[in-house]
């Protein structure tokens, strides 16, 4: 049934009507709603930090965030990289922020520095792993979970004023569809101006043409649009870092002494750390996160169910149904899982004939040797039965001669004994 709709009205899209209202309803207050809730949850942010050792990676934090991080300071004798996460609670305001800073320890310190960007990228990943978990579990409870995938990655360049390291281009081009790298040259007071400024570009020159796509700060937003074109400009920034204060003029500032002079860390003309500042984290932090979820994590999200078989459309470009590509993942599972139990089954039948074949090749061996031995035990046997019966006739023929010697012995011994009697009665006569 169809009401009438006071008003007029008109096409806003397909299926979609505006109609004007007669008086105040209230919604217009839905941002505040959104703001004070924002506020009571309070907003985490997830800070990367890539470069070698010693280039001022914990300084510039503290700098950033105007405090005093604990941390063990980095040596150069590590086996490999490892990565190391701190967690902090910052309060400004009535504003709450879990912050999270992961440096990479260790990074660029190896003799072989081809294997360096896997850390990283498997700490990454793993991250995007744990929230889809999260995300795949029955009972998901994603508003009181900990994200902690990296927002943005602050890629410490060191101030050489040539060119980039190879390491810096293959990390840079590892890590750039994993998440906002936001290139930064560090102690940027170690070189000239001149020689900075053509270090930039040099160093925007080796980005385009080796295809690392870092983080440009969006103009889509008109209230911000010509800051962060300007400022997409000025990467990559020159910063410096420090906790020091000195006294400069009347006031006490943030700088660096050398016995040449003084550097400000805040001031415009000598470094880019305002610049870094303002599009970090007062301009830029809630596109960071939202780049972060809705390119990086989307992106690796979809090559992870693609890898499981699953599709938005069907073969037939029929909408997805999560139901049916679980029923069809679990009967093509299922049609595997029975066709490698009948190839290991064949498999199994194919070894224990093979197996029989063999005993029954060993079989007939040993019969076959049991035959030969049978028939040389019987030659053998034969040959000693042969001369004993040779040695049984000599024997015989041996005693035949022994009886006929020792009856013609006794018949001489007689005769003798005979003429010795007859010689001894004619000597009486």
């Amino acid at each position: 049934m169809n009401f009438p709709i006071r008003g007029s009205l008109h096409r806003h899209g397909e299926g979609c009507r505006t109609v004007p209202l007669a008086g105040h309803v209230g919604f217009d207050s839905l941002p505040d709603q959104l703001v004070n809730k924002s506020v009571s949850q309070g907003f985490c942010f997830n800070i990367l930090c890539v470069g070698e050792t010693g280039l001022g990676k914990s300084t510039l934090m503290d700098t950033l965030f105007n405090t005093k991080f604990e941390g063990e300071p980095a040596t150069h004798t590590q086996p490999g990289v490892q990565l190391r996460s701190n967690t902090y609670d910052l309060q400004e305001s009535n504003v709450g922020l879990k912050l999270t800073i992961v440096s990479t320890v260790g990074f660029g310190d190896q003799i072989n520095k081809e294997d360096s960007y896997k850390p990283i990228v498997e700490f990454i990943d793993a991250q995007f792993e744990a929230y889809l978990q999260e995300e795949l579990k029955i009972r998901r409870v994603l508003h009181a979970y900990h994200d902690s995938r990296i927002h943005a990655c602050l890629y410490f360049i060191a101030p050489t004023g040539h060119s980039l390291k190879s390491l810096d281009l293959v990390t840079m081009k590892k890590l750039d569809s994993k998440v906002n790298i936001i290139p930064i040259i560090a102690k940027s007071d170690a070189i000239s101006k001149s020689e900075l400024t053509k270090f930039k570009i040099k160093i925007t020159s080796e980005l385009v043409s080796n295809g690392v796509q870092i983080y440009q700060f969006p103009t889509d937003d008109e209230s911000v649009a010509e800051i962060n074109g300007t400022m997409n400009a000025h990467l990559p920034f020159a910063v410096i870092g420090s906790t020091e204060e000195l006294k400069i003029g009347n006031k006490m500032m943030k700088a660096r002494q050398y016995p040449w002079g003084t550097v400000q860390v805040e001031n415009e003309a000598h470094c880019d750390f305002v610049k870094l500042r303002e599009m970090l984290i007062r301009v830029n932090m809630e596109d960071l996160r939202e780049q972060t979820h809705s390119r990086h994590y989307e992106l690796y999200r979809r090559c992870k169910l693609e890898e499981m078989g699953f599709q938005d459309t069907d073969p037939d470009s029929k909408p997805f149904s999560l139901q049916e590509t679980y029923e069809a993942k679990r009967n093509e599972f299922l049609g595997e899982l029975q066709k490698k139990e009948e190839e290991m089954r064949q498999m199994f039948v194919q070894r224990v004939k093979e197996k029989e074949a063999e005993l029954k090749e060993a079989e007939k061996e040993l019969h076959e040797k049991f035959d030969r031995l049978k028939k040389l035990h019987q030659d053998e046997k034969k040959k000693l039965e042969d001369k004993k019966k040779s040695l049984d006739d000599e024997v015989n023929a041996f005693k035949q001669r022994k009886t006929a010697a020792e009856l013609l012995q006794s018949q001489g011994s007689q005769a003798g004994g005979s003429q010795t009697l007859k010689r001894d009665k004619e000597k009486k006569n």
